[in-house]
């Protein structure tokens, strides 16, 4: 199956099929479900037809990438790329690799330019920022040259794709660590089964079972872990941590300009609701996954003191002036 599956994604990222092959072969996906193994197999392709970023491979292996399939409609402030900004505080390399809105009000690529910083980055400018203050954006528009065989048969069909799955699979920094949201439970363990065979050394995909791509507040979330190369089903319950379920509603978010204002306020200390907790809890099944934290109860306190501590909002500015000034 991956074999076959592999072969036919060459074709498709090569345009050497007609669009009607390749939307027949889209559908017929979709219809019965991808697997671990066509999932893996199109990743592979698909990586290797991208602007892939020159660094180290001392680098490389501490990468890890916070990022959502998108399409949960919960109308969220962006809570994947406020994690992403905050790891950095406390050791982690983060690649986050994202794009505008698709399915929501504002995409990783708007809130992260509304908040200052400079998406116009070559890779070798991307390179060196992570290098430099441990953190890269990664514009998916400017790395997956090939996409543009691909978006119109996509648009012309009324119901997702693979390509949705694909997109947080296919860091360009060669990331081997990733907390991964997905739009449905359904496909928590194939994608992190398909991630194993690709060299990734760890990962947590997670749905929460009111409908995020994302650790909910609201609700308990279904997870899958990738370590040591052995998959491993749990819940996440905020209860446990001591958060309360909240309303969804008390995360909503709003355009790219209204989502950098939370999460300038969170990084800030200024806010103290549920839109930090929810970035605490996902921040600590990140710093698991990046073997910071030994579990999500000491990730959480170290979320909380790197922003109490005001590192955090340092850590913001920092990444903002050297995006600008690199």
């Amino acid at each position: 199956m991956f074999e076959v599956a592999k072969e036919k994604f060459e074709k498709i990222f090569k345009n050497t099929i007609s669009p009607d092959e390749a939307r027949e072969y889209l559908v017929e996906l979709y219809k019965r479900g991808e697997s671990a193994e066509e999932i893996a197999a199109a990743t592979e392709v698909m990586r290797e037809h991208s602007i892939k970023l020159i660094i180290s491979e001392a680098l490389r292996e501490k990468l890890i990438d916070v990022v959502g399939t998108g399409g949960d409609k919960s109308n969220s402030f962006n809570i994947s790329s406020t994690v992403s900004l905050l790891l950095p505080t406390l050791g982690c390399f983060v690649a986050k690799h994202g794009n505008r809105a698709i399915t929501s009000n504002s995409g990783s690529a708007d809130m992260l330019e509304a908040i200052g910083i400079n998406l116009s980055l070559s890779p070798t400018q991307q390179a060196k920022m992570l290098q430099e203050c441990g953190f890269a954006f990664l514009f998916a528009i400017n790395h997956h040259p090939a996409m543009k065989y691909i978006m119109p048969i996509r648009k012309s069909l009324e119901h997702r794709t693979i390509f949705n799955i694909l997109g947080p699979l296919t860091n360009p920094a060669g990331a081997k660590k990733y907390l991964i949201g997905v739009f449905s439970d359904e496909f928590l363990n194939r994608i992190v089964v398909g991630l194993s065979m690709l060299d990734t050394k760890s990962a947590v995909a997670v749905s929460s079972r009111d409908g995020m791509d994302e650790i909910s507040i609201s609700d308990i979330t279904y997870a899958t872990m990738l370590k040591n190369s052995r998959t491993t089903d749990f819940i996440i319950d905020p209860q446990e941590y001591g958060m309360k379920l909240v309303s969804k509603e008390l995360i909503t978010g709003g355009d790219a300009k209204d989502n950098a204002k939370i999460t300038r306020s969170i990084l800030r200390g200024e806010e103290s609701g549920a839109r930090r907790d929810i970035v605490l809890l996902n921040a600590a099944m990140a710093l698991v996954v990046d073997d910071k934290a030994r579990d999500i109860k000491e990730g959480i306190e170290m979320a909380m003191d790197a922003i109490k501590s005001g590192k955090t909002s340092k850590k913001l500015d920092e990444i903002i002036k050297v995006s600008n000034s690199i």
